[in-house]
């Protein structure tokens, strides 16, 4: 099954170190907010996606994280999201945001899927967990964005070394979160920012995304501080 059939989050994996804070946000009036739109969505024939939404959870464990890759909702056509920011499932054709940020990496792989990331401790976060076929944005402030805000500052008060890498005013909102909190729990950072890889913003100043140099940055300020293989 490709989409979400019913809300069962205490169906989805997820990696034990994450398990307080998602708890948390479902007890709370935000996790309960949500939980009733998405039942109303199914139950009025929505076709909504992805089938897990907790997926990033699922590979890539608090304890893992060195890097961070946030993203807005997820792709929102037939068969494209797979619970990943950015990630497409296997056999999907990239999208031309994908294909951007392959581009900068200076390779062309066979499949749009970050699994290999996500479990090399990329943590791939949507703001917005799930979306509706062809309505981007549909779930986008409906809830979500109480857990995924507390996801990222619970990782910027644990993770070290860890990179984040902010493309997009979306993204870029986040960073005096991460740094706040970096600074307050004392964790070694590097926050890089540069436009959305989307080809509408790609090119464009002030810091274009294509030639930002963001991966090589982040190998080479990892390396330094014994981490390798995250990219």
């Amino acid at each position: 099954m490709d989409r979400l059939t019913h809300w069962a989050p205490a169906e989805w994996p997820l990696a034990s170190s994450w398990r307080e804070a998602v708890d948390g946000f479902l007890a709370s009036v935000e996790g309960q907010r949500l939980a009733a739109f998405l039942r109303e969505r199914i139950e009025a024939g929505a076709t909504i996606y992805p089938p897990h939404p907790l997926r990033a959870l699922e590979l890539t464990p608090l304890e893992g994280v060195h890097a961070v890759v946030l993203g807005q909702d997820p792709y929102h056509g037939h068969g494209q999201a797979e619970g990943l920011a950015f990630s497409v499932a296997e056999g999907v054709r990239l999208p031309p945001s994908l294909r951007n940020i392959f581009k900068e990496m200076g390779c062309s792989p066979k499949s749009g899927s970050l699994v290999e990331w996500a479990r090399h401790g990329v943590l791939l976060l949507n703001a917005c967990l799930t979306v509706e076929e062809g309505q981007p944005a549909s779930h986008a402030e409906k809830g979500w964005e109480a857990l995924t805000d507390r996801l990222v500052q619970l990782v910027a008060a644990s993770a070290t070394p860890c990179v984040y890498l902010l493309w997009g005013a979306h993204a870029q909102a986040k960073a005096l979160l991460i740094e706040a909190t970096a600074r307050q729990h004392g964790r070694d950072i590097l926050i890089l920012q540069a436009n959305h890889p989307s080809p509408l913003s790609a090119r464009r100043l002030p810091v274009p995304f294509l030639g930002c140099g963001h991966f090589t940055q982040a190998r080479e300020w990892l390396a330094d501080r014994g981490v390798q293989g995250v990219f």
